[in-house]
């Protein structure tokens, strides 16, 4: 019987891709992957400390597989936890979890081949060879590590580390070996992707790698997140605008519209040079589609800073918002410099009405497809029917049961709410094959 594995994921993409990575290194070597944690021979947590409701659910499911790896006296059981939550010094961890046998920094996969190698004797060379093959029809590719912005509340530099750019050649062939696979869109990841190749010699952008993964034929579609708004210039909007494949979508966060709270945060842009750069991406690209992430209760917001966000989101109209309330981290800028002050009422309240503001703009902003014809990609079932989405990432299912994973599909949309639209297929770009 197959050793089996077991990753529990949460947080952002990139925590997404480390799993799948390690999943399939794994996969790829004879671990069986299983759906139960519990009763997994390797179980692995891969974790976030972005919010503190996010570590707490970490601390919940180690806490979970000690009493359960204790109730069976399973001493060969494996338990590790990776991701964000695991810095440079593992002391702290380790006294707070005796039972976690193996601490992986981000990216860090090496130490666990070593161990299963002692262990089960697995070829190390197999697991490390394949840490970037994951064949479905869109994949998560990470193109730089860490982030050099030192906003005032995040953790993630002091977790992730200081930006480090992949290489193009190694990007690529990455991607060549996943369209091989039957993969069709991918997406490239970095804490702040907009600054790729800063940290080489060359003069190197991700303009320069859109180009180079624009080549590959079988890539019909290219997504990218982060960004942020001091990196993202007009080489990358130009190259956005002129490459067919890479996708006119862009997650853009502001995370407030007030320029005291934006200065404390420590973003490094006003809200004037925001709308600046809102204007010249829709100047540049017409049918592009905006998304962005705030912050609600930041330190010492107040409610005309509130209002501040308020206005922005109202004039801009974002397709998408992600919105948070703001919670302190501990090693943060603001956790050891400032005052969590804002009443978790009030957080809460204007937490709720810039969701309820947003859902009204998405239904405005949504209700414009009606009767549009849009390429939609089939991704699979949700709640039991056929979905897909556009180029501008919009969640769309459609009427024909029978569309494959991959499938390309024209879509004359009949309804279309807030969240989701639906239409009917009324012809195929291409099928996928079955």
């Amino acid at each position: 019987m197959k050793d089996k594995f077991s990753v529990w994921t949460i947080g952002c993409q990139m925590n997404v891709a480390d799993s799948e990575r390690i999943a399939t290194a794994l996969a790829t070597v004879g671990f069986e992957e299983s759906d139960d944690i519990f009763n997994s021979n390797v179980s692995i947590v891969n974790s976030c400390v972005v919010r503190q409701s996010s570590e707490d659910k970490v601390t919940s499911k180690l806490d979970q597989l000690s009493k359960h790896k204790h109730n069976k006296n399973d001493k060969e059981k494996i338990i590790v936890l990776m991701g964000c939550m695991v810095g440079p010094k593992t002391d702290n961890l380790e006294q707070r979890f005796p039972d976690v046998d193996l601490f992986l920094q981000p990216q860090n996969y090496e130490p666990l081949v070593n161990l299963l190698y002692e262990q089960k004797g697995i070829d190390k060379e197999g697991c490390l060879s394949n840490l970037d093959i994951k064949p479905r029809i869109s994949s998560f590719v990470p193109v730089s590590h860490g982030c050099d912005k030192f906003c005032s509340y995040c953790i993630i530099p002091y977790r992730r580390g200081r930006e480090v750019s992949r290489q193009i050649p190694v990007i690529v062939d990455e991607v060549k070996k996943l369209a091989d696979n039957g993969v069709k869109e991918i997406t490239l990841l970095g804490q702040n992707v907009d600054s790729y190749g800063y940290d080489f010699s060359e003069d190197i952008t991700l303009a320069d790698l859109f180009e180079a993964v624009h080549e590959i034929d079988d890539i019909k579609r290219i997504r990218f997140l982060t960004s942020h708004p001091t990196d993202m210039d007009i080489r990358i909007i130009e190259s956005i605008a002129n490459l067919p494949k890479v996708c006119n979508s862009i997650n853009l966060p502001f995370q407030s519209g007030s320029n005291k709270i934006l200065e404390t945060m420590r973003r490094g842009y006003s809200r004037e040079e925001y709308f600046e750069l809102i204007h010249d991406i829709r100047d540049r690209i017409p049918n592009v589609a905006m998304s962005a992430d705030v912050i609600v209760g930041f330190c010492g917001e107040s409610e005309s800073d509130f209002e501040d966000t308020m206005d922005l989101m109202q004039k801009i109209k974002f397709d998408k918002l992600h919105t948070a309330i703001y919670s302190e981290r501990k090693g943060t800028i603001a956790a050891r410099k400032m005052k969590d002050d804002v009443h978790m009422d009030d957080k809460q309240r204007r937490y709720k009405i810039l969701n309820d503001e947003q859902e009204k703009i998405q239904a405005e902003l949504n209700s414009k497809y009606v009767g549009e014809v849009n390429n939609v990609m089939i991704e699979g079932l949700k709640r039991g029917k056929v979905f897909g989405r556009n180029e501008q990432d919009k969640l769309i299912y459609v009427d024909n049961p029978n569309m494959k994973e991959g499938d390309m599909v024209d879509v004359k949309i009949d309804y279309a709410g807030p969240w989701a639209m639906k239409g009917k297929v009324i012809s195929y770009v291409n099928q996928a094959l079955l």
